[in-house]
């Protein structure tokens, strides 16, 4: 039975709070379009993915009109394409990722994830051609986003992996110089990756995955924060539980539209993401959701352990608001798509090593942080292999999306729009990491990951 004070406070959520529904995430395998023949397999790619997501977008917008629900972002995600393209040459990936692109034009998209690779272990040929087709493919399009496994728990981690990515990532912000090296904000690092992952740009249509799948992301830190700051002065226990209500309710939003979705598309439902997404808008803020527990500022000492409860919190609330749970489903920490994570940045207080370590009790990891133009492939390299290492160690997902900013010095800020928001550059440690990184082969997995 509908309760009026609960459809009350969804409006008062979605009106005064910035409730929304992230993405609306349509995962579609490309397995059957696979030909030796380059002209073929393109033409394969373009028409699988444009008729099956062909209404895609207009069921997102009749769900919105009829509900009253934003949902800011319809997107579509694809088997990693190093699985597709086989042996053949860059040149043809290249041209890959352009169909990708044209497809999501058609659609009318904003996103297109899948230009992936899964080397945890290794490269295959398609893998190692994919990403050394990363910097041109990302500079040439506008919509397609790029993820690389270079890690898990029961592999281990790729090293050689590790160091090209610190060369691909310098030369995707070099490529994309002139708008601010935008190609790096398409371009995430992963481990421990999921495959049904709904948020850009790290998704991508698992191999274990239906035909076809329907996967939703929530958002709502405005929301928590709100919540927490009409309970006043609560202890812990009581402050958990109001997170986890909260995130309830949130995720409830999430299970309605992923289920209509799911119903007029014609496709399965895959999974509601429960992670606090936020966005460069006033009061949509996970740092301001750690204010409003009882820190000075995002960054200062507790902040780590403040983190870790809103993170578990939010989970346990959000998983029993749906059957069917995953992707990356916690609290994000993008420092550019945060503005309470912009202004800890820029007073002082939040630091790339701080950012780290809340890392290890969140979701994903270092993302969307400015840094020079001018560090070096081996420091990047450096930052991924530790953000990495968190991850492996702990079994769980972490990832990195660095941006060195070509012309851009620590203390200047650089804009990259829309959701994507704003950044202060940071000031980081520039000690070369070169010689160990530059030994290669791969870290054995942790002794952990023997649980068979």
């Amino acid at each position: 039975m509908l309760n009026t004070a609960d459809i009350l406070e969804t409006i008062n959520m979605i009106r005064q709070e910035n409730l929304d529904i992230r993405t609306i995430t349509m995962g579609i395998s490309l397995f059957d379009c696979v030909s030796d023949d380059k002209k073929r397999l393109l033409n394969n790619i373009y028409d699988k993915i444009t008729k099956t997501a062909r209404d895609l977008v207009k069921t997102g917008e009749q769900i919105e009109k009829e509900y009253g629900i934003p949902i800011v972002n319809k997107r579509v995600s694809v088997t990693p394409l190093s699985l597709i393209g086989g042996a053949h040459r860059e040149d043809t990936y290249i041209e890959m990722a352009k169909t990708l692109d044209d497809a999501a034009k058609e659609l009318g998209i904003n996103f297109i994830g899948g230009y992936s690779a899964l080397v945890e272990k290794g490269f295959t040929k398609g893998a190692q051609a994919l990403i050394n087709s990363i910097p041109e493919a990302l500079s040439s399009t506008e919509r397609v986003c790029s993820s690389i496994n270079v890690a898990s728990t029961k592999a281990g981690t790729n090293m050689d992996a590790v160091n090209l990515m610190g060369q691909i990532i310098k030369k995707t912000a070099y490529l994309t110089r002139e708008s601010d090296s935008i190609g790096c904000a398409k371009l995430v690092v992963f481990a421990n990756v999921p495959q049904d992952n709904p948020f850009m740009a790290g998704a991508f249509h698992g191999v274990g995955e239906n035909e076809c799948a329907i996967n939703v992301g929530v958002s709502g830190p405005g929301v928590v924060a709100s919540a927490i700051k009409r309970a006043g002065n609560v202890d812990m226990s009581a402050l958990a539980d109001i997170i986890k209500t909260t995130a309830f309710k949130i995720t409830r939003v999430g299970q309605l539209v992923a289920s209509e979705a799911s119903k007029r598309l014609g496709v399965p439902f895959g999974i509601v993401d429960l992670s606090l997404a936020p966005t460069p808008a006033i009061g949509d803020s996970v740092a301001r959701i750690l204010e409003e527990m009882g820190l000075e500022t995002c960054g200062c000492h507790g902040t780590t352990a403040a983190l870790a409860m809103l993170n578990d919190a939010v989970k346990k609330g959000g998983v029993m608001a749906s059957s069917h749970v995953g992707g990356l489903s916690g609290a994000f920490i993008p420092v550019s798509e945060d503005e309470g994570m912009i202004n800890a940045l820029e007073s002082g207080c939040l630091t790339l090593e701080k950012l780290e370590a809340m890392t290890a009790v969140c979701s994903v990891g270092l993302d969307m942080i400015a840094i020079p133009g001018n560090t070096p492939e081996a420091v990047i390299s450096g930052i991924i292999a530790d953000e990495i290492a968190i991850g492996v160690q702990n079994t769980k997902t972490t990832a990195v999306r660095l941006i060195p900013v070509y012309g851009k010095t620590p203390g200047e800020s650089v804009s990259f729009g829309g959701l994507l928001g704003y950044a202060p550059v940071a000031d980081i440690n520039m000690t070369s990491p070169l010689k160990f990184i530059s030994r290669g082969g791969r870290i054995p997995a942790p002794i952990h990951s023997l649980k068979n």
